[in-house]
């Protein structure tokens, strides 16, 4: 598996460069797609594996051709359509890909980019290809959890009845996913009748739903914040097992460092996970990082200090304060108790995090 991350960094470096020089559809097949390909484990100079310009005549339509086809064992498996490095694919027409995976063995069809990989199948109807897409991989930008995912494409390991069936679990995962969040940000009036039937004796009429409205929203975020801290306490438990003692001589002091040492405790640690736990509605969580100094501890997007989410000021023994930044990089500070008090603070740091997304 550690081969196989090094060829997917591989083609993240490719990615990059050719979104800064390749100007057309076959400068990203080149620089990108075919080293991708290659990194799956497929031969691409061999035609009984990878056919370029594939033709399958769908009905009147002749000649039409798909970028590449990919066998295995003789049989088309994949079908795989190329976009230019700067097309952005939710604005493509893959009109080839829906056709051609009606007439040929193809469960499995790709659109790419060379930025993103989109992966499709047959899990509403057998035989027409699905209209959105249940797996995505950004080259980009990517955590260990999607690379274990796209390691089922490999030649090696493709077993297209384990692909489907893991297809129609994301497709459904991400649907229930999307409909709590949903939820979580505002309730619709069936999600309240449901859970109204469970606490409220009576039938569930409208000026009951809407008392039992804010009950239930409060009792949601009372949920999230329960399982983070659960996670918190397990991490910290973790982390005290292992974690080395000091040195006498050099053990940081109680304010967070000696000298010019910089120690991260464990109120800051607390701290960058709430907001990663706040940020994970709209962006990775990897993508929220910390980088500690001597006055603060600060909690950054993409690790860039350009992109300042908040500041955690926890060094003093007598008082704390979060500086919380806004679109326009304007810091505010704000008197605290602990990290869990940066929750009271849940919507301006979405706020931010989400003008840089813009």
């Amino acid at each position: 598996m550690s081969d196989f991350i090094e060829r997917v960094s591989q083609i993240s470096g490719r990615s990059k460069v050719a979104e800064r020089q390749a100007l057309t559809e076959e400068a990203t097949k080149t620089s990108v797609i075919l080293p991708f390909l290659q990194a799956l484990g497929f031969d691409v100079f061999n035609l009984d594996e990878v056919i370029p310009e594939f033709i399958a005549d769908v009905g009147t339509k002749k000649g039409e051709k798909v970028d590449f086809a990919v066998k295995i064992d003789g049989k088309i498996e994949m079908l795989i359509e190329a976009k230019p490095v700067n097309t952005k694919l939710g604005d493509t027409q893959y009109n080839q890909l829906f056709r051609y995976f009606s007439v040929t063995e193809a469960r499995l069809a790709i659109l790419t980019n060379g930025r993103e990989a989109w992966f499709f199948s047959d899990t509403d109807e057998p035989n027409k290809m699905d209209k959105k897409p249940f797996f995505k991989f950004d080259f980009q930008n990517y955590d260990k959890e999607q690379v274990d995912e796209l390691a089922r494409f490999q030649k090696l390991n493709f077993a297209i009845d384990e692909i489907v069936e893991a297809a129609s679990n994301l497709k459904y995962t991400r649907a229930a996913a999307n409909y709590l969040r949903r939820q979580l940000d505002d309730p619709d009036d069936d999600f309240i009748r449901i859970v109204g039937k469970q606490i409220h004796e009576g039938s569930i009429t409208k000026n009951v739903a809407e008392q039992l409205r804010p009950a239930i929203q409060a009792a949601l975020d009372e949920v999230i914040r329960d399982r983070i801290q659960d996670k918190l306490s397990i991490t910290f438990s973790g982390e005290k097992k292992t974690a080395p003692e000091p040195e006498p001589e050099t053990a940081p002091s109680s304010t967070g460092s000696t000298g010019d040492e910089i120690e991260t405790t464990e109120d800051e640690v607390a701290g960058h996970l709430i907001v990663r736990a706040i940020a994970a509605r709209h962006v990775p969580v990897e993508r929220i990082n910390i980088r500690d100094a001597k006055s603060y501890c600060a909690i950054l997007m993409d690790d860039n200090n350009r992109k300042p989410i908040c500041r955690l000021y926890f060094n003093s023994a007598t008082t704390r304060h979060v500086g919380i930044f806004d679109a326009a990089k304007n810091e505010t500070k704000h008197k605290v108790s602990g990290p869990e008090d940066l929750y009271r603070f849940a919507e301006d740091l979405e706020a931010v995090i989400k003008a840089y997304l813009e």
